[in-house]
């Protein structure tokens, strides 16, 4: 690893963290096809466009932390039962209602953007700028998303409380 100046055993830690992302993404991109094929209702066509944008989005981002994973030189994980295994996101049935996917969504949100500020921390402990760069970007996207998420929740006439 000497052409990126990065000390392979600090780095180890950040690869496992990187996994575990992988993992939640993973399965939140499943979840999102789920969701996606599943949603019905008054809300279908909000929704059943929406979920399709985030898991092409997600589907980009499971590409791109494999990538990191094998830039840093270690092994992606890559089967289901592992990722179930490592996952902090569940599965979710195929019967859920509209309004509950997206609550659902939101605490997924926020198990992601947990597990980012690990990956982040551990990056930052080894000096992994890249991935620092990179989760950044993830960090501010899933923020945006969870933003459009939780207003498309609040009631006809709601304000956001003035800061």
């Amino acid at each position: 690893m000497g052409y990126l100046n990065l000390d392979k055993k600090k780095t180890t830690t950040t690869a496992k963290e990187l996994n575990v992302l992988l993992a939640d993404y993973h399965l939140y991109y499943q979840k999102l096809r789920n969701f996606h094929w599943n949603v019905v209702g008054y809300n279908f066509f909000d929704l059943h466009i929406k979920f399709e944008e985030m898991y092409e989005d997600a589907k980009l981002k499971v590409d791109e932390i494999a990538e990191r994973i094998l830039t840093l030189r270690f092994q992606p994980t890559s089967n289901f039962t592992d990722y179930l295994k490592m996952s902090n996101i569940k599965e979710s049935s195929e019967d859920t209602k509209d309004v509950e996917m997206v609550k659902i969504l939101l605490d997924d949100h926020g198990k992601l953007l947990n597990q980012m500020r690990k990956v982040v921390e551990k990056a930052d402990e080894a000096g992994d700028e890249g991935t620092i760069d990179m989760i950044g970007g993830f960090i501010g996207h899933i923020e945006k998303i969870s933003w459009m998420l939780d207003a498309w929740m609040m009631k006809a006439g709601d304000n956001h409380p003035e800061a």
